[in-house]
């Protein structure tokens, strides 16, 4: 029998690696977490896995970040409505602060968060990146 090594077994936390949230059964309404109860009063809801392509909302420029994120300098965190509703919160990478607009469109990256522990050990997530 196959057994999946616990080394790749990481790719598959749907809530940490992948863009992956909920879809209300009755007004369709998106949501990254699921909600008890939706704003229309349902219960039930349909998992979904979202695009990853949204539009800037709102962003900012963190110049003293956390102690796992020291190591980055001055990094930039937007708002990103996702084309499927949903909003999600997430960095922006790979461009200047200035090159950033509101409604600029941007895409889902899966990158390198930052390293902890003795051992480095190194954890991955979302970002975003600009679409030109």
């Amino acid at each position: 029998m196959y057994r999946k090594s616990p080394i790749l077994r990481w790719r598959n936390y749907t809530d940490r690696y992948k863009l992956h949230g909920y879809k209300c059964t009755k007004c369709g309404a998106t949501y990254l977490a699921k909600k008890g109860v939706c704003n229309c009063g349902n219960l039930d809801y349909a998992e979904m896995t979202f695009s990853g392509k949204g539009k800037i909302v709102s962003f900012t420029q963190i110049h003293s970040g956390p102690e796992s994120f020291e190591h980055m300098g001055s990094y930039c965190v937007g708002i990103i409505d996702l084309e499927e509703g949903a909003r999600v919160t997430g960095q922006i990478v790979d461009c200047a602060y200035k090159e950033l607009k509101i409604g600029s469109e941007v895409e889902a990256v899966f990158r390198k968060f930052y390293k902890s522990g003795e051992k480095g050990i190194i954890h991955y997530g979302t970002k975003f990146i600009l679409k030109f």
